[in-house]
């Protein structure tokens, strides 16, 4: 993740519509999970927004921190060491499907460390039916569809959730991968080095989508927008 999360055109793609998200947003802004910082570098170039990140692994804090100049607690999403209402926004991407975090205490904490009106950001990877190595060697234990990942959100007590799914051009690709020419078991998860062209035909077809003037009703992953009351 380290080496790569700055070009690689998965991480990218996910960054682009975290900050697609917040625009209009101001304040702290609690990149919960934040790993090695690829997230909070992009944000340290927001003027209106103060990143900080949380992260549970110590090589990884302090790589986010050397990498985005931002400050990183060490701690876990399921108990949030931080101050009730302190953030303007908090975002979770691909924590909230890790199998060391218990979803409903990480968005218990989430609600109580943001302010009221302040934004959550979540994404998560979609359909269950999906789970493959990849995600056992990533340490993933759920897959959500859109509707659930809504329910997931209301449960918790947020309001004007919005959850869409995103690489929906590539899903096909992503289904073959997976469950049609799997790589052999215990191989490298999906996160490595793309060739250059492959990168950057792949990163074209995400920045299409993201530019469509529709939706698409299926993608990899789901990206929620909710509110604290």
């Amino acid at each position: 993740m380290d080496a790569e999360e700055a070009g690689m055109w998965w991480y990218r793609a996910l960054h682009a519509r975290l900050l697609d998200a917040l625009h209009g947003a101001r304040g702290e802004v609690l990149d919960a999970g934040c790993g090695t910082g690829g997230l909070l570098k992009r944000l340290a170039a927001c003027p209106e927004l103060t990143g900080i990140g949380l992260e549970w692994e110590a090589e990884a804090a302090r790589r986010a921190m050397e990498k985005s100049g931002a400050p990183v607690a060490r701690g876990s999403v399921n108990a949030l060491p931080f101050a009730d209402a302190r953030f303007d926004a908090a975002i979770v991407a691909d924590v909230l499907c890790h199998r060391a975090v218990d979803p409903a205490a990480a968005l218990a904490e989430l609600r109580r460390v943001l302010r009221p009106g302040g934004i959550l950001l979540v994404n998560m990877p979609a359909y269950e039916w999906l789970l493959s190595d990849h995600d056992r060697l990533v340490h993933n234990a759920r897959r959500q569809s859109a509707r659930r990942v809504r329910a997931m959100l209301g449960g918790a007590g947020f309001a004007d959730i919005r959850a869409r799914y995103w690489n929906g051009l590539l899903l096909p690709l992503m289904v073959a991968r997976r469950k049609i020419f799997p790589p052999r078991r215990n191989s490298a998860s999906d996160v490595s080095r793309f060739s250059p062209w492959l990168n950057a035909t792949l990163h074209t077809v995400a920045e299409i989508e993201r530019h469509l003037p529709m939706r698409l009703p299926v993608g990899g992953s789901v990206l929620a927008t909710a509110r604290r009351p």
